[in-house]
């Protein structure tokens, strides 16, 4: 009599989900080497200066698991949601070359401190550097001045679209304060507003840094485009 019922009883805990939550993962594969970064417009592209470069480990491929039973039960406790949900893990990782910037900007709105000397780094792919290049870095006794030469700076602004007012085809309103709220002036007048795309300079400066020779490398910062 037990057996019979214990049967269907697992069953209906497996069917139900109490005894193995609902899983699903995708993996996603990152390309950290891209050899720039940006900066908002306003940064004393001047500033930039090196810093110095390191062999490290970045991530090349993330996990992403989502457990919808935890998830919901999450929503109804959290209605803003919860970075958790689903959660990311790094799976694999490559060596790279950093090299690392510093510049003068505004302050972020996170730093406390209000200060002005930030950071950027850029990674290469060994391959991405010769032999030469690796050793030279490597080297206990190579200056930071010596290490800079081997690569080149360059800065560039890039145009955006954005979608804007179209002023000579768009009919609007006039309007005035009545009470605190605005009314249109003119009794029965509708507004007509039309949309258009235009090219527009990008909030962010484009710093990109290639592998150099020495007797090419820059340490300064080449004129935008």
């Amino acid at each position: 009599m037990l057996q019979r019922l214990f049967a269907p009883m697992t069953v209906a805990l497996l069917s139900g989900g109490l005894l193995t939550p609902c899983l699903s993962a995708q993996t996603e594969d990152l390309n950290p080497f891209t050899h720039f970064a940006r900066v908002p417009v306003g940064a004393d592209l001047a500033s930039i200066r090196f810093e110095g470069v390191r062999l490290v480990r970045v991530p090349a491929r993330t996990a992403h698991t989502t457990d919808s039973n935890y998830c919901r039960e999450l929503a109804s406790r959290e209605p803003g949601g919860s970075i958790a949900c689903p959660s990311a893990q790094t799976v694999a990782t490559a060596a790279a070359y950093e090299a690392v910037y510093s510049y003068t900007g505004q302050p972020l709105a996170s730093d406390e401190a209000a200060g002005r000397s930030l950071t950027f780094a850029v990674y290469f792919r060994p391959g991405e550097l010769t032999s030469d290049m690796q050793k030279a870095l490597s080297a206990r006794n190579s200056t930071r001045a010596e290490q800079a030469a081997y690569f080149a700076v360059s800065t560039s602004q890039e145009t955006v679209q954005r979608v804007v007012i179209d002023g000579r085809q768009s009919h609007i309103c006039q309007r005035s304060v009545v009470d605190g709220a605005w009314i249109h002036a003119g009794a029965g007048c509708q507004d007509n507003i039309r949309y258009s795309a235009v090219r527009a300079p990008s909030g962010y400066i484009t710093v990109k840094v290639d592998p150099a020779s020495p007797r090419l490398g820059r340490t300064g910062i080449a004129s935008m485009q």
